[in-house]
Parts: C-alpha cells; structure tokens; sequence
C-alpha cells in the first residue's frame, strides 16, 4: 500500500467516525419498556395522589371485578385491548368524561402496566337475567341475524367470548348493562373506535341488543 492510498484510507476512516459520533439520541429508535403487572397493580389499586389520580379499583372493583353495573369488568381482560382502550380515551374516537381525563393523566408506559396487571386477574362470572330473552341472546351470539347482515358476535369474541388476543376483547361475564350502553353508544356514534361494531350495531334493535347483552353476561 503506498503512502497515498493510506493517507486517503485514515481520512475516510476518520470522516466516518465523526458522522458516527454526531448521531442525536433522537436518531436512535426507542425500545419500549417491558409491561411490569407489579407495578400496574400498584396504579390500580392505590392511584397517585400527587397527580391526583384515584385508584382504578374505586370505580372497577378489586383485581378488576367491577360489582357497578354501569362500570366494565376488567380482570382477564386481553392486554391489548385494554390498553387501546386507554389510548383511545385520549382521543375523539372514544369520549367520557371520567375515563378520558384519567387515561390523559397516565403515561404511555403506565397504561401498559395496567393492562398487563389485569390481563393475570382472575375474573368472577356473570349471569343471564332474563330467562325471556336468553333464547334471542343465544342466536344471535351464535348466529347473528341473517336478514339484517349482523355477523355472529362469536366469530370474532369466540365460542365462549374469551376475545381474541389483540383483536376482539374477552366479552363473557360483562355486566349486561355495560354492554347494552356500549352497543347502544355505537349505535348512536357517541363511540366511533370500531367500523365494524357501528355498522353492526346500527343493524340491531334495542330489544336484539338487550338479549344479546344479557346472554354475554352468562358466559364462561
């Protein structure tokens, strides 16, 4: 090698480092922190005074098993969902007044942790109601109702309403008003983080989303 060709070698080997060491830690891709259940266990359950977060369990019950009706189980609920859930609280496609202004007062990391702590909780089954209605409810989970191109409810939340992970949300043993209000707040376009659950929805009377909603809460 002559002095010239090493000479152009060491000035490339030096230019290269010094883009190298330039880099912003802006130019690195952020890895996103594991989800801890510990420590989203610690969120629902006590809250944050400092920030004035109140605990999660006020409203929806010891490990997730809201006893107000009106308040969703969450315990074994897929970690995915509840964690779009609270993402999308923070946006216009799905507004309430008491979730939206907590899940904006949590970090992206924090609502991982929630999620990942309920996802483990073990969850208390529900009850159908209204013996009435059952008969309606089942069809309609199992086979939808075909004249008015409503898809069966299990072929996306499953057989037994377990959800699929990161698709469709573990729906069995949700108290039956929660679901009807939620079926209904689709229905309306007061909730607008799903196409598919509007279009469906719009489809149903308030009497197909009723049984439904009940024959759901006795699942397993």
């Amino acid at each position: 090698m002559n002095r010239l060709t090493f000479s152009l070698l060491k000035s490339l080997l030096v230019a290269t480092l010094a883009v190298c060491g330039s880099a912003s830690a802006a130019d690195v891709p952020r890895v996103a922190n594991k989800a801890d259940p510990a420590k989203g266990g610690t969120l629902y359950d006590s809250g944050d005074a400092a920030r004035g977060l109140p605990a999660c369990m006020s409203c929806h019950g010891a490990a997730g098993n809201s006893t107000m009706v009106a308040n969703p189980k969450l315990s074994n609920q897929i970690e995915a969902y509840t964690y779009k859930q609270l993402v999308d609280f923070t946006t216009p496609q799905r507004q309430q007044p008491v979730m939206t202004t907590y899940a904006k007062m949590l970090s992206d990391d924090e609502k991982r942790h929630i999620a990942a702590y309920l996802a483990v909780q073990k969850a208390k089954p529900g009850a159908a109601k209204n013996k009435d209605t059952v008969e309606l409810g089942r069809k309609i989970y199992r086979g939808g109702i075909a004249e008015k191109g409503v898809a069966a409810c299990a072929s996306c939340h499953g057989a037994n309403a377990g959800g699929i992970p990161a698709q469709y949300p573990r729906l069995s043993g949700q108290h039956q008003d929660y679901t009807y209000a939620q079926l209904d707040a689709f229905k309306t376009g007061t909730r607008k983080n799903s196409v598919q659950m509007t279009t469906l929805a719009q489809r149903m009377s308030p009497e197909e989303m009723k049984a439904v909603s009940d024959y759901i809460a006795g699942l397993k």
